[in-house]
């Protein structure tokens, strides 16, 4: 059962796209949703580690420490996970779009994508301040790293264009190196099925 989902669309969708090897994040990503993403790579990955996982990302962002949780076990899992943006994939929802595997990530034409810097508020006496902060900077550091393995950029460039929000189109994201394709009108993408327009008009970087 997908956590986190609008109950309008019944539990049973979910599971149905989880046969089909499926994954849904659409809502902010949280400990609870972050759960379940992880035990549904891992179960996909351990029903057949030779076929691709698909992750679906329409989301706002969220949680820092539970979009590692998703990424280091997309990194884990044997099949390669291929990322599709649709909608808005914003801040921690960017980073996880980015995280697919090279070459199949993918971004539907009307998407936006949102890169900033991790935020957080601290209060308390001025050491626990002091640690939150100095916290921030790690993972700020640490995010700026892994967007800059994943995207080809120098981790300066990232720092520098994360400093403030950020936004991009989808041929600005695909430009950036967020993502290596813009899924077409005509393509068929529910399972990563290429049509004729994959190889004439796909927008490759």
């Amino acid at each position: 059962m997908a956590a986190e989902q609008p109950n309008m669309l019944g539990d049973s969708v979910y599971q149905r796209l989880l046969k089909s090897r499926i994954i849904w994040l659409g809502s902010e990503v949280k400990q609870e949703n972050a759960n379940e993403i992880c035990a549904q790579l891992m179960l996909l990955a351990a029903e057949d580690p030779d076929s691709d996982i698909y992750l679906y990302i329409n989301s706002p962002g969220g949680s820092v420490t539970a979009g590692m949780a998703i990424y280091d076990t997309m990194q884990y899992v044997q099949p390669d996970v291929v990322t599709v943006g649709m909608g808005m994939a914003a801040s921690m929802g960017q980073f996880l779009l980015s995280a697919g595997t090279k070459g199949k990530r993918y971004i539907t034409p009307h998407t936006r994508v949102l890169m900033h810097q991790p935020s957080g508020g601290a209060g308390g006496v001025a050491a626990d301040i002091r640690i939150n902060a100095d916290l921030i900077l790690a993972m700020k550091r640490e995010l700026s790293e892994l967007n800059a393995e994943h995207t080809g950029k120098s981790v300066e460039q990232i720092l520098q264009d994360s400093e403030r929000d950020r936004w991009f189109t989808a041929q600005e994201a695909l430009e950036y190196g967020f993502v290596d394709h813009i899924i077409q009108p005509s393509q068929a993408m529910l399972k990563g099925e290429k049509s004729d327009s994959d190889n004439n008009a796909e927008g490759d970087r």
